[in-house]
């Protein structure tokens, strides 16, 4: 069995060093006298067999974490599904895989490749989803030509498996319990958010409102040089009470759709 505590501070500290201003955002919280909750940890993968959900989420599931949901991002060719916990303090997971056989042969080979690549240990290692990229020295032709055709393939091509975000839990805020709030605290200590749909996706009466800042840039060793290219993202959620007074735990696809594109901003 694993120590539940000791896996989740390696994913925050896996995070802290592929986030720049993670900690600089985190660290605004608690200056204002805030305890930060995570709502819930997002990770991507493909949905080849050998590193599927299946594959990603077994670990939690061992630790035990429950299946809640099932998800269909039908315009980004995405599967998706969220794990919870049973206490409200741990976060919930939320793990999404690209359907490989609905793109292109170029990028079902680069995949393929990656994952070829990876050894047997990595391949059987329980917490793969701390592994990152194994896959050797990425390449920037490739990453780009994956890029035109799936942000989230290229993001995987470089990054491998490693948390895409975290989400802070406005629910667990005292001074900042609107997601405007959180919003204009961010935006006013220059952190830069994602606009895709507008800043705030969703709303109370889809019971989940959320946010998120555009990814921070990382300088990345590829076999052609250094490029800077976006990394992670930090999310903000806000939920609300259902008819029956319990507070809604799920997602919402075209909210979400507007979050996976924190990661698109990028500029040659």
């Amino acid at each position: 069995m694993y120590n539940q505590t000791e896996v989740f501070n390696k994913i925050w500290e896996d995070y802290l060093t592929q986030n720049p201003t993670v900690k600089e955002v985190y660290d605004l919280f608690t200056s204002k006298g805030e305890t930060v909750i995570n709502d819930h940890i997002a990770f991507r993968t493909f949905n080849d067999p050998r590193v599927n959900i299946d594959v990603m989420s077994k670990a939690f599931l061992d630790m035990g974490f429950e299946y809640v949901q099932d998800y269909n991002f039908s315009v980004k060719h995405l599967n998706a599904r969220h794990f919870e916990s049973n206490s409200d303090k741990i976060p919930r997971i939320f793990i999404s895989e690209l359907r490989l056989e609905k793109m292109s042969p170029f990028l079902q080979r680069v995949a393929k490749d990656s994952v070829d690549k990876m050894s047997n240990d990595v391949l059987n290692n329980p917490l793969i989803f701390l592994t990152g990229r194994t896959w050797g020295k990425p390449s920037f032709d490739i990453y780009q030509k994956l890029r035109d055709e799936s942000e989230y393939a290229a993001w995987v091509y470089v990054y491998g498996f490693r948390a895409n975000h975290f989400t802070v839990s406005i629910n667990s805020l005292k001074q900042f319990p609107e997601i405007k709030q959180v919003n204009d605290l961010l935006t006013d200590n220059g952190f830069e958010l994602n606009n895709v749909g507008g800043t705030i996706k969703g709303s109370p009466v889809e019971l989940l409102e959320q946010s998120s800042t555009i990814a921070g840039k990382l300088p990345i060793e590829f076999k052609e040089g250094i490029e800077e290219i976006p990394s992670c993202f930090y999310e903000f959620a806000k939920r609300y009470p259902d008819t029956d007074g319990k507070l809604f735990s799920g997602f919402i696809a075209k909210s979400a759709n507007k979050i996976f594109e924190s990661t698109n901003y990028y500029k040659d």
